[in-house]
């Protein structure tokens, strides 16, 4: 009896050795992969893997959103967002590619996908001057900054485009809100090479742009973009059975047609008259010095025009008469001097054209933009 307590007692405290060694070595694996990946860094790698454009068809719009209801999600990934676009497909030898990139009216706001302006230009069934056949790609992301459309022009130029759109509105040129998009702060080194690059009137040390520390570098915390990258994935899937990449809501609010004796413009009021100093003019020319050879097409969006309350103080909910008429006359100066390819269409559609924003269009009001848009494409 004796000896069995002898061994039973060298068993247990054998067991017990054991477990804390396998604790010990299993710590300091999951510590050491952490910092590998943190080294190595994978997530761009990771973000071109996709079921897009091969299992499933490519998206039309880059993803954006967070309900669940629409098979989509807003990240921050350039790799992931491009990979599962169509977009990335391979370009047919008869294809002239047109890349739009702008705000949530590019993207297309209540607009189910073939009713965006690439899907109404790609409607128009063009053929370029030169007998190739137009096919438009929708490269908007509903933010309004410049800044975050640079990004996302910079990115998309590895796709082989024959013309680039850039539809603009006053509201995407406030210096000052150039970096509130989460997709510019979460691509800080991408951001501070553009300002590197081109020499932009921004700061590269602004607190605004995210510079992740080693722990979120890790795999651990990684975790959100992981899932992210997952999620779009799965939500893949669904989108491609549906089609659905939004909610649609039954009822909505439409635009504003009276408002108050109010003429501010964000922070800038009559006694602070505008200049191309304080609007982001030095992003557009980035852009275009960007598209370099590349065919730029810059366009300033049709805005709703109000006739409601105060319609003589301003245009909309957004932008005061004073402000816009100076922004559209340093626009036309600044397109002159720099010899930009340019387009004011900030009237050319009525009141009826427009839906919960001042620059949100309706499918008939997209379906004439296309039209004009297109007119200048099949030319270039």
């Amino acid at each position: 009896m004796a000896g069995w307590d002898w061994l039973t007692e060298h068993a247990s405290t054998y067991s017990w050795r054991f477990v804390w060694r396998v604790i010990i070595k299993a710590a300091l694996l999951f510590v050491l992969v952490n910092l590998i990946y943190a080294l190595v860094q994978p997530m761009p790698l990771i973000g071109r893997l996709t079921f897009h454009n091969w299992l499933l068809p490519g998206r039309v719009r880059l993803p954006y959103g967070e309900d669940a209801r629409a098979y989509n999600l807003s990240l921050n990934s350039l790799e992931a967002m491009f990979a599962t676009h169509e977009v990335a497909r391979t370009k047919a030898d008869d294809e002239f590619r047109v890349l739009i990139v702008g705000d949530s009216a590019t993207w297309g706001v209540l607009l189910e996908p073939d009713q965006t302006l690439a899907g109404q230009i790609n409607a128009l069934d063009l053929t370029h001057d030169n007998g190739d056949r137009v096919r438009a790609y929708n490269i908007g992301h509903p933010v309004l900054s410049l800044t975050k459309d640079l990004l996302l022009l910079d990115y998309a130029m590895r796709h082989q485009p024959d013309m680039i759109i850039w539809p603009v509105t006053l509201q995407s040129f406030a210096r000052e809100r150039q970096l509130d998009a989460a997709l510019v702060q979460e691509n800080a080194m991408s951001v501070r090479d553009l300002i590197n690059r081109y020499d932009l009137d921004l700061d590269p040390q602004d607190a605004r742009l995210h510079d992740p520390t080693l722990l979120e570098r890790t795999l651990v915390g990684q975790r959100r973009p992981l899932a992210d990258w997952l999620r779009l994935q799965l939500y893949g899937f669904m989108w491609a059975a549906t089609d659905i990449d939004q909610f649609y809501p039954d009822e909505y609010e439409l635009r504003a047609n009276d408002f108050e004796a109010d003429v501010r413009w964000l922070d800038y009021d009559t006694l602070q008259p505008l200049t191309a100093d304080e609007l982001a003019f030095d992003v557009i020319g980035a852009g275009a010095a960007r598209a370099g050879n590349v065919p730029l097409l810059l366009v300033n969006e049709p805005i709703f025009i109000a006739d409601g309350a105060n319609s003589d103080l301003r245009y909309n909910f957004w932008y005061p008469l004073w402000a816009y008429d100076a922004y559209r006359e340093v626009f036309a100066q600044q397109a002159e001097a720099n010899g930009w390819h340019y387009i004011d269409l900030w009237d050319r559609l009525a009141p009826e054209a427009f839906t919960d924003s001042p620059v949100h269009l309706t499918p008939q009001g997209t379906q004439t933009l296309a039209e004009i848009i297109g007119a200048e494409i099949i030319t270039r």
